[in-house]
């Protein structure tokens, strides 16, 4: 068989490990930086929660569509070589993306990071330094301030430092008294204006107020309409252009995964070889915690060089391209089936039709779709609530790799596991460690302090999925189990990824990441017992294995006594099967 170039699986399996490999390093060039990115555009978060969410919405129902048009045209390989060559494009176009202040300087390239020139987004908080503005304003010099503040401390929620500042550089202007005068017992500008305007500072220059005038009604009026009008129209065109982007990039780059494991799939079940697929996500992982470490060690190095007038992050999309040229080559031997075998149309309703008629897998949706809710809350917001921390993106990159690795190493304990918790007692782990790392997430106090829960997420992410995946084996029927699994992989998951991300950038803005945390931890915690309720009182059922069926018959023909004794069991598995099939 393997003289037949056609199937020749060890190397069809080689060059399928090493595109995971590929494609993983690829992924995480940009995927876990990229609302790190949006937020140096400068998008708050309810922005960059939309532009998440509907991401998350695109590849939860656009890709199994392409999957399918992909298979019914014979296309694949069109479809894989498209998909990455549109995608390392696409991928590009936001780097074009002007930020909302061209003059914003997130870094300094002259050696010395301790002075920072920014600029407040709207609706985003932004620290003053009060007592500098006090004793300026009592100073009577009459300039116009154009309320540049220097950087204090760590970054905070909004992109911008909080506490002491180490430099001895002293702020290029100053704020008036008459801010000062509205600014008693507010930390930040935007807790002063919270009920009044969000206001862009580097762009408006308020008009000077004599010492001691109070802000008047019709004064502020004036504030807010010279502040609010270019302020809004930035942010609306950033905003505009990253979903335009964002959502041509997701069309082009969705249908890859989904499209390229059918395709393996499909060629190793022509001979049987399908056991040898499960194996090939520990690929993608490696690839992922490679390509994580490097582009953010390569980020420190090269950003200053790559940056002219945009945020710093460009490196991230210019790896993703390189990387995405050695995915195309890849992608030419990919294996692709030829033949087409016969398979039963609207695999997806019978799948869907299955999972409503089975309470144990409806409960386990509802669980999949908040754990994807969640998890769209770390994505998201994590990278954010560790720069207010002060990490750096290094960090980052190695907290990823930390809960990456961790995975794979548990998994030689996946079947010690299962056998010792059950597959609901490890769901119930599995949620647990997830709202556990969510409550130490909202606790963080330095730039290390997330490194240590990071292996947590090997139970969180990996265990979880890996009783989930066995609850749906043993649910569902040999027909219909990639179906289900690619139906809570990808819409029940992506689903909730979705609505978690529309959700979370409003809870951040109405109060903050840790908050988001620990609410996300309650519902966890809630939902865990309700499940663990609900499944108790459940009816013990336990669905026959049809991929059995054919062991028995071959031991049944081969001893005929054993066969005698387990005539009861095959007639009873012949009976379902062909009551199935009817």
């Amino acid at each position: 068989m393997s003289a037949n170039p056609q199937w020749d699986i060890s190397r069809a399996l080689g060059v399928a490990r090493l595109f995971h490999l590929v494609c993983g390093a690829r992924d995480a060039c940009v995927t876990p930086f990229l609302t790190l990115y949006l937020r140096q555009l400068g998008l708050t978060a309810p922005w960059v929660g939309i532009l998440m969410g509907t991401k998350h919405l695109i590849a939860a129902f656009w890709a199994p569509f392409c999957a399918f048009l992909a298979k019914s045209y014979q296309k694949r390989r069109v479809l894989l070589i498209a998909s990455l060559l549109g995608s390392m494009g696409a991928s590009l176009l936001m780097v074009l993306i002007p930020p909302l202040d061209k003059d914003l300087v997130y870094r300094s390239c002259n050696g010395s990071s301790s002075e920072t020139t920014t600029a407040t987004p709207l609706g985003v908080s932004r620290t003053v330094d009060i007592a500098s503005a006090q004793e300026a304003a009592s100073s009577h010099r009459a300039r116009p301030p154009s309320l540049l503040v220097k950087s204090t401390g760590i970054m905070e929620t909004s992109g911008f430092r909080i506490g002491p500042d180490e430099s001895d550089q002293k702020p290029s202007n100053d704020l008036p008294k008459y801010l000062v005068d509205s600014a008693k017992g507010a930390r930040t500008i935007s807790q002063v204006l919270h009920h009044t305007t969000s206001f862009e500072v580097a762009h408006t220059a308020l008009p000077l107020l004599p010492e001691g005038t109070e802000l008047g009604a019709a004064n502020l009026s004036v504030v807010k309409a010279k502040a609010q009008a270019p302020s809004l129209e930035g942010l609306q065109w950033t905003f505009i252009l990253s979903l335009g982007s964002i959502v041509f990039w997701e069309l082009l780059t969705a249908p890859l995964e989904q499209v390229a494991d059918d395709s393996l799939y499909e060629y190793l079940d022509f001979v049987d070889a399908t056991d040898r697929y499960r194996s090939l996500w520990v690929w993608r992982l490696l690839g992922m915690s490679v390509g994580v470490c490097g582009i953010s060690a390569l980020v420190g190095q090269l950003d200053c060089f790559l940056m002219t007038n945009g945020p710093r992050g460009v490196v991230h999309f210019y790896g993703y391209s390189l990387v995405s040229t050695l995915a195309l080559l890849v992608s030419i031997a990919f294996p692709v089936p030829i033949c087409r075998r016969r398979e039963p149309s609207y695999k997806t309703v019978k799948a869907l039709s299955l999972i409503g008629g089975d309470p144990r897998l409806i409960l386990l949706a509802f669980t999949v779709f908040l754990v994807g809710a969640a998890a769209s809350t770390v994505q998201n917001f994590l990278f954010w609530h560790m720069k207010d921390h002060g990490s750096s993106e290094l960090v980052m990159g190695f907290s990823v790799a930390l809960s990456l690795l961790g995975e794979i190493l548990l998994h030689s304990f996946k079947i010690a596991l299962l056998k010792k918790l059950s597959r609901v007692g490890t769901v119930g782990l599995g949620l647990g460690c997830l709202a556990g790392q969510l409550l130490y997430y909202s606790f963080l106090w330095n730039w290390w302090s997330v490194l240590p829960v990071q292996i947590l997420s090997a139970l969180s992410s990996g265990a979880l999925w890996w009783a989930v995946g066995a609850s749906l084996e043993d649910q569902a029927t040999a027909r219909t189990e990639r179906s289900v699994r690619a139906m809570f992989r990808g819409h029940f998951y992506g689903g909730g990824s979705s609505l978690g991300s529309f959700v979370g950038g409003f809870v951040v803005m109405y109060s903050s990441v840790a908050v988001l945390y620990q609410a996300c931890c309650v519902v966890l915690l809630l939902w865990l017992v309700l499940f663990l309720t609900i499944q108790a009182r459940l009816p013990q059922e336990r669905k026959i294995n049809y991929s059995k069926l054919l062991v028995m018959e071959a031991s049944d023909t081969s001893d005929s006594e054993e066969g005698t004794e387990r005539d009861w069991l095959v007639r009873a598995m012949r009976e379902e099967h062909s009551e199935w099939k009817g």
